[in-house]
């Protein structure tokens, strides 16, 4: 399998590890993505992507590697920290360069035969309404299968966290690999997502 690990930050705490850990459990080749380091221009509005083309798209160039890592993908992990109860600013970036792929706008049919994981963390609480920020996109983008992880780890350190919790946290991700294997041949969108686009009918 091919999966494609988008980092919503560029340092190697919580979210970095969990997300880590889960990939290569999956097996196969991995991507790896970091933000705001490999991608960090925002989107200027101008809707060209919706209108016309991607093409248009004053970044386009600079995207293009993200966009083939994501098409390239049977799994794709988005993951980031809770900052201030969302995802990281350089995460929604990110994800606002995509509105073009929403299935309202020019859905694309290779997204309905992948699946995606979803993981956020946090030293507090958050993580839900993060997990949601990244949820919504691979929704609306067609993904046929989302999964979604949020820990509360209660530090701001990876290295303060006892092992004993880093275990229990790690201990369910052994049948999250075997789900994403076996369900490869059963995707399709939701029906909420068959009513945007005439792509699914």
């Amino acid at each position: 399998m091919k999966i494609t690990l988008i980092h919503g930050q560029s340092h190697k705490g919580s979210t970095y590890h969990l997300a880590h850990f889960l990939a290569e459990k999956i097996g196969g080749g991995i991507t790896e993505i970091f933000l705001p380091r490999d991608f960090n221009e925002f989107c200027v509005g101008c809707t060209s992507c919706f209108t016309d083309s991607e093409t248009k798209c004053p970044h386009y160039e600079k995207l293009s590697s993200v966009t083939r890592a994501i098409d390239e993908a049977d799994v794709i992990i988005l993951a980031s920290p809770v900052y201030v109860y969302h995802a990281s600013g350089a995460m929604k970036v990110l994800l606002d360069h995509y509105g073009w792929r929403w299935m309202v706008h020019r859905p694309e049919e290779k997204m309905f035969s992948k699946q995606a994981v979803c993981i956020s963390t946090a030293a507090g609480a958050g993580m839900k309404s993060t997990n949601r920020d990244m949820t919504d996109s691979v929704f609306w983008w067609g993904v046929g299968k989302i999964y979604k992880y949020v820990v509360a780890v209660n530090e701001t350190s990876w290295e303060r966290v006892k092992d004993k919790k880093k275990r229990l946290w790690t201990k369910g991700f052994p049948r999250l690999p075997k789900k994403l294997r076996q369900g490869r041949e059963e995707l399709s969108p939701a029906l909420r997502q068959r009513l945007f686009s005439p792509l699914c009918v």
